[in-house]
């Protein structure tokens, strides 16, 4: 007795979770979601970074384009390298060793946040 007693209740909260369950699919609306979705994709803005260094300069075909300028960020950068020798008696040709690289041009390497 007590064994069909038991049986029966866990029947009955059976019944009654997969009851909730399909209701609950039922009310959800599937139409309006998609429609949320394809308004918000319009309403996203489109973000680039590019940078630009050492005299380029392609910024103005940008803001042309319709891009907007939110920052801007300039630093210093190496744009050529030369090799010069390590002492006076040092034959870059022959002997590779006293062959020392050091920064030749400076230039600027400008950094831009742009959006549409």
């Amino acid at each position: 007795m007590n064994k069909i007693k038991k049986f029966s209740q866990i029947l009955f909260i059976t019944v009654f979770l997969i009851s909730c369950k399909s209701s609950i699919k039922k009310e959800s609306p599937i139409n309006n979601f998609e429609d949320n979705i394809f308004e918000s994709t319009n309403s996203e803005k489109k973000r680039m970074e590019i940078k630009f260094s050492c005299g380029d300069d392609g910024i103005s075909e940008y803001l042309n384009s319709g891009w907007i300028i939110l920052k801007e960020d300039s630093q210093e950068k190496i744009c050529t390298w030369k090799s010069v020798p390590a002492t006076k008696d040092c034959d870059m040709e022959k002997d590779k060793g006293c062959k020392i690289t050091k920064p030749d041009k400076i230039g600027v390497e400008k950094t831009y946040l742009l959006e549409k």
